[in-house]
């Protein structure tokens, strides 16, 4: 019987078939180009208003390495903002399909809600575009599947924006070239603190302002009234993103993988409790939810407070809470412990500690730094511009950049992972070959969603 999933991959595979030779011939004479020819358009740029994002933020970036000629936003006002930097300048858009089909651009910034990754990604893909997409890449599994493939059809160029593996420091980078070095033991286990969710609502909802789009902004998701808290503060709706595991999640649980040796696969089991803010009922039809037939108050609905475990093949575990809190005094609601049983390393954005640390000598120093090259994949790490400079660099000589698809769309599995689990309530047995649940249909039914008519994937 085909699938769905496999539906989806037939549909990616035919479509890249008639397009694949135009992008390679596009990219091969990009690379000949200086990098500032390079036309940059920028899609979701946030703004003064609603502007959780950091679209804005990341296009700027961007236009430091090449020429910003074009923004797209289904807001006006973050449009005009955004042109301002550019003295008005810029060709402007509300829908990127449009900038797509008529700029003919080399690269592309993505700071759109979660729950427009995907699809944005996918079309610029398929536009001879590289691509720089802020995290969390996707809202399903079955779309990081998707991803993947069209990065490994077309070509393209494709960096995440998981910062935690350029910058700070290199504190994150060292830390997994410790791990990795044997210096904890043979047997390691990551446990991470993310923070708890947001509780709020319900809000009120009405009309939307004249210069936003809201049918556009809401695209592929469940329809809904306009509040201005599901677009400022979309991360704690389910709707739109995966709350606290989503979030910080994909950073934290990214490095964590990495230091464990599964960055390019994934848990065996998942099992985990939480509690979801109280305007959520118990035992709730979230898969209906999902797919828009039940429904739920307009407040924030991912869950507040939470503990994950994954497990791995060998035997390693990585949990995942909002607070870390031991009896030997160990606390904290940010970072990441990796334990080991000949000793422990902490790291986070501010430090990275711990007597494996301090007990490095000056060759010691020098073969963690040598490891960090490795792990940057041969170019240099910690230089001034960053996860953006990798990746217009690798744009430059085609190359892998430091936060692909493939080891990303692994992180967020495992966010997925840990929010089925708590959706379901219940323990997860997961196949990380197949991308799919052990003999458990009902768990299957979350790899994907629903989409909108006329808002497909694809």
């Amino acid at each position: 019987m085909t699938t769905r999933r496999d539906f989806l991959r037939q549909t990616a595979a035919t479509s890249a078939a008639f397009s694949v030779p135009f992008m390679w011939t596009n990219r091969k004479a990009r690379a000949e180009r200086a990098a500032t020819d390079l036309r940059i358009g920028a899609i979701g740029v946030g703004g003064s208003r609603g502007a959780y994002n950091q679209g804005g933020h990341i296009a700027h970036r961007a236009a430091k390495f090449g020429q910003m000629v074009a923004v797209c936003d289904v807001d006006d006002l973050h449009t005009d903002e955004f042109n301002q930097k550019y003295e008005g300048k810029l060709n402007t858009y509300r829908d990127y399909r449009d900038m797509l089909e008529k700029e003919k651009l080399d690269v592309v910034t993505i700071g759109t809600p979660d729950h427009w990754h995907a699809a944005i990604s996918i079309a610029a893909l398929r536009e001879g575009c590289d691509v720089y997409c802020e995290k969390p890449l996707t809202l399903t599994i079955d779309e990081g599947i998707e991803i993947e493939n069209v990065v490994q059809e077309t070509g393209g160029v494709f960096q995440v924006g998981t910062q935690q593996r350029s910058e700070y420091n290199l504190d994150f980078l060292r830390a997994i070239a410790i791990v990795q070095s044997g210096r904890l033991g043979k047997h390691v286990n990551a446990h991470l603190a993310i923070g708890k969710g947001v509780v709020g609502g319900p809000f009120t909802t009405g009309p939307a302002p004249e210069d936003l789009d809201w049918e556009l902004w809401l695209g592929p998701a469940p329809a809904a009234d306009y509040s201005l808290e599901r677009r400022k503060d979309f991360r704690w709706f389910f709707d739109y993103s995966g709350g606290k595991m989503t979030d910080w999640g994909a950073h934290h649980i990214d490095i964590s993988q990495w230091a464990l040796g599964f960055d390019k696969a994934g848990p065996v089991k998942v099992s985990g409790t939480c509690e979801f803010p109280p305007l959520v009922p118990d035992g709730f039809e979230w898969n209906a939810y999902l797919d828009g037939e039940a429904n739920l108050p307009n407040a924030f609905n991912t869950a507040d407070s939470f503990s994950v475990k994954l497990q791995y093949p060998n035997e390693s575990i990585l949990t995942v809470s909002d607070h870390v809190k031991r009896d030997d005094g160990t606390e904290f609601d940010n970072g990441i412990l990796l334990e080991g049983e000949e000793g422990r390393i902490f790291v986070n954005r501010g430090r990275l500690s711990g007597k494996p640390i301090d007990e490095l000598t000056e060759s010691d120093h020098q073969e963690i730094q040598d490891r960090v090259v490795e792990l940057y994949k041969g170019k240099e790490p910690g230089r001034d511009g960053g996860h953006m400079l990798n990746f217009f660099e690798c744009v430059q000589d085609r190359s892998e950049p430091i936060s692909d698809v493939a080891t990303h769309h692994r992180t967020m599995t495992s966010c997925h992972l840990a929010n089925i689990a708590l959706m379901l309530d219940r323990d997860l047995n997961w196949d990380p070959d197949k991308q799919q649940f052990v003999d458990d249909p009902d768990a299957d039914r979350f790899l994907t969603r629903r989409r909108r008519d006329g808002y497909p994937l694809a």
